[in-house]
């Protein structure tokens, strides 16, 4: 296939690269080769680029490996410090800079088929290339240094890719553990500022029982604690690496000093207690690690799906709605309702929820698809891990300090529902019975007063009992109120 110019233009300059299916031309400023414009060209599919985190770790298993090529003398030094110098060059930014000067050379899409080959191939020609300018050479001269035989050097696509996934899952999932333990922090804050706050509770969406307002805000912090708590620890089993494993996990072609070597480098360089599998072929075919961490992040969504739905009703209206919390107004609500504003940061963190929910569907579907010693779908299980992790990092963030740290309670519409409604009267069960307590219910609320009235009015009670049955106190924790 022959790259043709517009008539008029001037011809850029391309290098020439071979590979076992023939000879392409290569933009000559590309830092990658011929594997990755194939690659470009196969797999134009979902507009997603591969996750800079995947292509870090990466790179940090490239640099673990040279370093332990120079230790053990398999090739020159001056080659394995220039490929270890370009690491360090390509690791040297993150972010938006790391964007702005390296994304061009790694331009493949995250669904590609062969179980992440193209990516590392990809890799190996960025890591080589930026090498070869480092030791004086131009791009595309792999006499200097090769992508394959050096950068490459005792290693497969089969080990290196589920070790990178695990470290940049790792590096993640830290964020992930950070945002919710910031997220139980001012859930908490909450059940202590609204504990003084008798509001109505409700189950089905109807009027139930009578609560404190922070109650419910610890109920929220448990959950948190929890997902917090499962995320912390699940990283103990992302630790178990197959590096040195090679194409199905038996090894061949990696030194057994390598093997030993680059695990200990590798621990070093990320400082995550990385270990070497005991049994590398496992690691290499079996991805169920990989669904038991995004099993996780559902298990986390769900519950920031349920908070989002809830802050979302509770701070409905304000007039036609519950009314009981004020979100805080972060934007204008509507192009056509002035004035109007609308929970968008609880709706934003139930969106990311409802997405992770949907990733973990396709992790668990790709997990599974794996065929006898490897897994060809491994690129689909970063892609959607990874997202899942960056997507509930991000918006667990977002929701923490843009929602949550600025909510407000409004009191008397609290007081007002509470007194509004007829749910006090199941404090009165173990005093007056069930029935004579249904119908001083059902006459409070017909007659829109309250229970106390009702009872008082009816000569059931005195001033000095209703005072102690229908205390907030008592009526918001375990125990017969009264007694």
């Amino acid at each position: 296939m022959e790259e043709r110019q517009p008539v008029g233009s001037a011809a850029p300059a391309y290098r020439e690269e071979r590979d076992s299916l023939g000879t392409r031309k290569v933009p000559v400023d590309a830092y990658y080769g011929i594997h990755t414009l194939r690659a470009a060209e196969n797999f134009a599919v979902s507009g997603r680029l591969v996750n800079r985190e995947l292509l870090r770790a990466l790179i940090v298993v490239k640099k673990a490996a040279a370093l332990a090529h120079k230790r053990l003398g398999t090739y020159p030094a001056e080659i394995a410090l220039g490929i270890a110098a370009a690491c360090d060059e390509l690791l040297a930014e993150d972010g938006a800079a790391w964007e702005e000067r390296w994304r061009a050379h790694f331009p493949l899409d995250s669904l590609q088929g062969g179980a992440g080959t193209s990516t590392h191939l990809n890799v190996n020609e960025v890591v080589a290339n930026v090498a070869i300018e480092r030791l004086g050479g131009q791009r595309g001269d792999y006499a200097v240094v090769h992508p394959l035989d050096h950068v490459n050097c005792a290693q497969s696509t089969n080990d290196v890719y589920p070790t990178a996934l695990r470290i940049a899952a790792i590096r993640l999932l830290r964020r992930v553990s950070a945002a919710f333990a910031s997220l139980q922090e001012a859930l908490q804050e909450k059940e202590q500022a609204f504990a003084h706050v008798l509001k109505l509770g409700r189950t089905e969406l109807m009027d139930a029982l009578p609560m404190m307002a922070g109650q419910g805000f610890g109920a929220y912090a448990k959950a948190a604690a929890r997902d917090r708590w499962r995320l912390y620890k699940i990283e103990e089993r992302l630790r178990e690496v197959n590096l040195g494993g090679t194409a199905i996990g038996t090894g061949l072609n990696a030194p057994v000093k390598y093997i030993f070597c680059v695990t200990e480098l590798l621990q070093e360089l990320t400082g995550y207690g990385l270990a070497r599998s005991e049994y590398p072929m496992d690691p290499t075919q079996n991805m169920d690690v990989f669904a038991e961490v995004s099993g996780l992040l559902k298990a986390a969504a769900v519950n920031l799906l349920k908070l989002s739905n809830d802050l979302r009703l509770l701070g409905s209206g304000p007039a036609g709605g519950l009314g009981e919390l004020e979100l805080p107004a972060v934007q204008a609500g509507s192009s056509i309702m002035p004035g109007k504003v609308n929970p968008v940061m609880a709706e934003m963190a139930g969106s990311a929820a409802m997405k992770v929910i949907a990733n973990d569907a396709a992790v668990t579907a790709a997990a599974a698809a794996g065929q006898l010693e490897l897994n060809a779908f491994v690129p689909l299980i970063a892609d959607a891990l990874l997202d899942s992790l960056e997507t509930l990092a991000n918006a667990v963030t977002l929701l923490t300090e843009r929602c949550i740290r600025g909510l407000a309670i409004r009191e008397e519409r609290c007081r007002e529902q509470v007194e509004g409604s007829a749910v006090l009267a199941t404090a009165l069960v173990h005093h007056l019975g069930y029935e004579t307590s249904t119908r001083i219910a059902s006459r409070a609320q017909r007659e829109q007063r309250t229970v106390r009235e009702i009872a008082l009015a009816e000569g059931l009670l005195t001033e000095e009992e209703a005072d102690r049955i229908l205390n907030p106190l008592q009526v918001t924790k375990p125990g017969i109120p009264g007694r």
